[in-house]
């Protein structure tokens, strides 16, 4: 199956096009930190340049998925109309991935860690394809008494990893409950294209059925904003 994948729920702009053979082409933009995402200007742009590496066009993506979260506000709005317009478009499926869900993809006893801002993490915990602990957005002082309530100790247990730009923004948080952060370098922090097209292919239409649409978690900081000014 051509599976055309997205993803803007972290500051990175991500695109993937898995080919009938399984070969996956990826293109991604990391923006420096502080930088400005380029979501609105490079996600179609990815998506006409591996199609053109393929050699095809659209009419032979036969499924897109797209990242739904959490993350950032913005970038998951941008993603997901982005990926709505083109299934309409195109006639065909759409399926919604957990971007938590993509950051474990392929690692076991992984705990996926994306920024949420205001001082907390969106969080997961994941024993290979077992969720253990639904997503949800945490304070780092929070961690433990968390991880305690989920029956997940990575001081009793085999070895957890952190993952994400959560992980390496509180890296001294997980490190201090036992969960081991690769280096900040590492491939592991970031939502990579080939788990977006490879999570697809288990899924049906609309993630089960349903529409497709942003995991928030939380309400946007615009509103959180305004109610403390009213």
């Amino acid at each position: 199956m051509i599976v055309l994948g997205l993803d803007t729920s972290t500051p990175a702009t991500v695109a993937g096009l898995r080919l009938d053979d399984g070969t996956i082409l990826q293109a991604r933009d990391d923006p420096q930190a502080g930088g400005r995402p380029g979501h609105s200007t490079r996600l179609l742009d990815f998506a006409h340049r591996l199609l053109a590496e393929a050699g095809f066009g659209w009419d032979r993506i036969e499924r897109i998925a797209v990242g739904v979260g959490p993350g950032t506000f913005t970038g998951l709005r941008i993603g997901i109309a982005t990926a709505r317009a083109l299934a309409q478009s195109l006639d065909v499926d759409l399926v919604g991935i957990s971007s938590l869900r993509a950051l474990a993809f392929g690692v076991s006893k992984t705990v996926p860690a994306i920024d949420a801002r205001r001082g907390e993490v969106f969080l997961a915990a994941y024993d290979a394809e077992r969720e253990l602990l639904a997503p949800q957005a945490v304070r780092p002082e929070a961690l433990a008494e968390l991880l305690a309530a989920s029956s997940l100790d990575p001081h009793r247990e085999e070895e957890w990893t952190a993952v994400g730009d959560g992980a390496l923004l509180y890296r001294d948080w997980f490190e201090r409950l036992g969960l081991r952060v690769p280096r900040d370098d590492a491939e592991a922090h970031r939502v990579q294209a080939s788990a977006i097209c490879a999570l697809a292919l288990d899924l049906s239409d609309g993630e089960g059925g349903g529409y497709v649409v942003p995991n928030y978690l939380r309400r946007p900081d615009a509103e959180a904003s305004l109610e403390g000014v009213a």
